[in-house]
């Protein structure tokens, strides 16, 4: 193991971190599209999309049709903000609502996903 953590050692800190918390968009680089959303953990929202995504099952019809059309390599996954975990729940979920409207405005084809 690296830096002489042992293996209950790595797992014990793996379980003790915070997910990533924040605003995140799935762009379409053949049409340029955009869609927005927030997530309370970015990276299982990430693995969550594609997989939904390729069982043709996504909650957006409109990313789903693009995903359908143009296929897995032509999306990509930004975050485009991340927000303090230690939010308590009530003020991240006031604060993301908020981001995702801002993050919505500034991005071109965007859409703001469901959620």
């Amino acid at each position: 193991m690296s830096m002489g953590l042992s293996k209950k050692e790595a797992i014990r800190k793996f379980k003790e971190q915070k997910p990533a918390i924040g605003i995140y968009a799935i762009r379409c680089a053949v049409t340029g599209h955009a869609w927005v959303g927030s997530s309370r953990n970015l990276g299982a929202t990430r693995n969550r999309s594609w997989f939904t995504l390729g069982n043709g099952s996504f909650m957006d019809s409109s990313l789903q049709e693009e995903w359908n059309a143009h296929g897995e390599s032509a999306f990509q996954y930004e975050i485009l903000e991340t927000l303090d975990p230690e939010l308590l729940p009530m003020a991240a979920a006031d604060l993301l609502k908020e981001r995702s409207s801002h993050w919505t405005a500034q991005l071109p084809g965007k859409q703001l996903l469901p959620g």
